[in-house]
């Protein structure tokens, strides 16, 4: 074979070759090409898709938006309606401003849903959530609870905003009733959270449900003292203080024979938006120490006697 044919075929085999990595390279762009395509269809339909439903997804914003300005009005309305009428409990207004306004709130958010999400229906969103299973019941048994709970509290009304209340040992001046707890502030300027279900399942103690109040503290005398002056005193004394009410009575009287002095158990009553309890104990209590030193009553108090044994006393020596 002479060097012209050796050339010939290297040049067809060149050639050959260059086919078919032409026909490859061309085969892995068409298919990479027919990929980004794909990719690029899906992504189209899905901006067409977003663009045709935009109007829809703009209409359910305003709507809920307009339901939510309904949920403020309704508040306003509710406020001005009823808040001036005598007859009206407060925590009724709370309630409908509340569960009202959540409940309109709530409305227009399914209103909005069904007009941005195509086939949407109430019911699916019941079944999404997992509404009536047992397991989302158990989860949310506390949280229902004190929403029942709370809503029963603010129709019953057994305390208002501004009372003083005693719930589980917990004492504090009531400042919100929520759907979910009650927040008060105790004496010492803490704010106390307290589920409603306990306050509602707890007994309560409403310390301003009354404007009158009744005082009281105990004093000794001796008993070289005389009794009915002592009381005399008290009374004297109780009859003179301009806050003290004279219907309920006050009163003076022994309460107990102690070991060391006698009991004399005094009570009054006072209206708490005159004077405090706590301020005209003191008051009495002050006058009452200072009166007894000017009639030279006694006010006794426990008195021990301490022997100090030092053992046996040396005995003379009888040789």
């Amino acid at each position: 074979m002479n060097e012209v044919s050796k050339f010939s075929l290297s040049v067809q085999d060149a050639t050959q070759a260059l086919q078919a990595a032409s026909e490859k390279t061309a085969k892995t762009v068409l298919g990479e090409t027919t990929k980004y395509n794909e990719a690029y269809t899906i992504f189209d339909k899905i901006m067409a898709s977003f663009w045709e439903r935009l109007p829809y997804f703009i209409i359910a914003v305003v709507v809920f938006i307009l339901f939510w300005l309904l949920s403020k009005v309704f508040k306003f309305f509710i406020a001005k309606t009823l808040s001036n009428r005598t007859y009206t409990r407060q925590n009724l207004v709370l309630v409908l401003n509340r569960v009202g306004s959540s409940a309109i709130v709530f409305f227009g958010f399914l209103i909005a849903m069904v007009i941005a999400i195509p086939g949407f229906t109430p019911s699916q969103l019941v079944g999404a959530l997992g509404i009536g299973s047992v397991a989302i019941g158990f989860a949310f048994k506390d949280i229902f609870q004190n929403m029942l709970s709370g809503i029963l509290i603010l129709l019953g009304e057994p305390f208002r905003i501004g009372d003083t209340i005693v719930v589980n040992n917990m004492e504090g001046k009531v400042e919100d009733i929520q759907v979910r707890a009650t927040f008060l502030r105790s004496p010492d300027g803490r704010r106390v959270v307290i589920p409603n279900a306990t306050v509602y399942t707890s007994a309560v103690i409403v310390n301003t449900a009354y404007m009158e109040r009744r005082c009281d503290f105990s004093i000794g005398i001796g008993y070289d003292d005389d009794v009915q002056k002592a009381k005399k005193i008290i009374l004297n004394i109780l009859d003179r203080n301009q806050t003290i009410l004279s219907q309920p009575s006050f009163s003076v009287n022994v309460s107990n024979l102690a070991e060391f002095s006698v009991k004399l158990a005094v009570t009054w009553w006072v209206n708490t938006q005159e004077t405090s309890t706590s301020a005209s104990i003191s008051k009495v209590q002050e006058e009452v120490v200072q009166a007894f030193r000017c009639e030279k009553i006694s006010i006794p108090y426990p008195v021990q006697e301490v022997k100090v044994y030092r053992g046996e006393p040396n005995l003379p020596n009888q040789d």
